[in-house]
């Protein structure tokens, strides 16, 4: 497996590096967000290692212009960023997860272990799940929503599907944490709350609509 790190700090990029070519990765950096893009667009990567705040070109901006080039490499954020509006950002940019520094190696391999982790197979069967307006075809991998389609990540599309899966029932946060994150081992679930604020921003639910429910300090439900 082939990952770019694009980070400045020399310390952190060499950190990384050496850890990850240490558990069997190849790995390549870049030290400013211009070069990164570079590379990503034209090297055969399997995930990216992004730093938010990079010279040259943001992180952020730098996973805007992968996404626009349908370029669809997982992509983490390394960053010290760590509020609300921040991290939705980064995941409506792309990002396919993120990290805030500082930060425990193995946390991050963990992390890294997951994008990478392979799909299933497709079984050739074609399902469908709706919750008030909105219609997930699972076949397809297509959410719309009065006939619209809405364009979500592949995280957002996989934590809609468990909750409509599971309409009508509350869906614990640590059974969406092991199911939607496949992470079995303690972890702070907040994740959850920032995808499930962007996806609702995405599918137009405001606060007062019941389709995906808070269920306060338990989880969330799906009703339509």
């Amino acid at each position: 497996m082939h990952i770019l790190v694009i980070e400045d700090e020399p310390g952190i990029a060499r950190f990384l590096k050496q850890g990850l070519e240490e558990e069997g990765f190849a790995v390549d950096v870049a030290d400013n967000g211009t070069t990164g893009l570079a590379r990503a667009l034209a090297g055969a990567y399997d995930l990216l290692l992004v730093d938010w705040m990079l010279p040259g070109l943001t992180g952020l901006e730098l996973c805007r212009q992968l996404r626009a080039a349908h370029q669809a490499t997982p992509l983490i954020f390394l960053t010290a960023k760590d509020t609300v509006p921040d991290t939705v950002a980064g995941l409506q940019a792309g990002a396919n997860d993120y990290i805030k520094k500082p930060f425990h190696f193995e946390e991050l391999l963990e992390r890294i272990r997951v994008q990478l982790r392979p799909a299933p197979a497709p079984t050739g069967e074609t399902e469908r799940f709706t919750v008030g307006p909105v219609v997930l075809d699972v076949g397809t991998h297509q959410v719309y929503k009065d006939q619209q389609e809405i364009a979500l990540t592949q995280k957002e599309f996989a934590l809609l599907e468990y909750l409509l899966r599971h309409k009508g029932k509350v869906c614990r946060r640590q059974s969406i944490i092991e199911n939607v994150w496949d992470i079995h081992f303690e972890y702070n679930t907040g994740v959850i709350d920032v995808y499930m604020n962007a996806l609702r921003k995405k599918l137009g639910f405001s606060k007062d609509d019941d389709y995906l429910q808070t269920i306060r300090g338990i989880g969330y439900v799906a009703r339509d």
